[in-house]
């Protein structure tokens, strides 16, 4: 069983797996690879001079998968529960069709503009249908997290949607080890 699972694979979904794979959290993330990036070219992330969108989620999974989470690439979630412990997620390959379930401790929602699967689960929404998040993207439900255009109706950039998975990655992280959790890396780590 995951300890976290993420639905999407776009820079809030992928940020978030960064930060719980990292640093020794079982990850899945579930990507049908519908991300805006593949339309966007960026000029305006701090850090980056020009870099197209697609080259981007590239360069962003392979540094996801060095961290050794899992993606499903294709799987794409039809469901979410919740039971006491856990969230039983349900998810047809792309390929085969075939419905796999898995178990997770957390949900991270990064599902774009598609909302519902968080709003079934009991997520609570704003008025202006985004999910209710507070400052560490934690839903109203326990253990379920949003980022990115699931809890962002305007005002959305790249470098918005990675630090709101990162927010979240590190609130997991924080409930995980039962203290205020930093990834803060040095030049000796490297």
């Amino acid at each position: 069983m995951p300890d976290v699972a993420i639905i999407g694979g776009g820079p809030a979904g992928l940020s978030a797996a960064l930060f719980t794979a990292k640093n020794g959290l079982d990850t899945v993330v579930f990507d049908t690879d519908e991300t805006a990036m593949h339309a966007a070219h960026l000029w305006n992330y701090l850090g980056i001079k020009s870099i197209d969108g697609s080259e981007y989620m590239g360069i962003a999974r392979e540094q996801v998968d060095e961290q050794g989470a899992e993606r499903k690439q294709g799987e794409e979630v039809t469901s979410v529960e919740k039971s006491d412990e856990e969230f039983t997620i349900t998810a047809e390959s792309g390929e085969s069709n075939d419905s796999n379930e898995y178990d997770a401790k957390y949900i991270v929602f990064t599902t774009g503009r598609a909302r519902d699967m968080a709003e079934e689960l009991g997520c609570e929404l704003n008025d202006d249908g985004t999910v209710k998040i507070d400052m560490d993207n934690a839903t109203t439900v326990e253990n379920a997290y949003a980022a990115g255009w699931t809890a962002r109706a305007d005002k959305i950039q790249a470098a918005i949607s990675v630090g709101g998975g990162a927010a979240a990655g590190l609130d997991i992280l924080s409930a995980e080890k039962g203290r205020a959790f930093h990834d803060f890396d040095t030049p000796e780590d490297a």
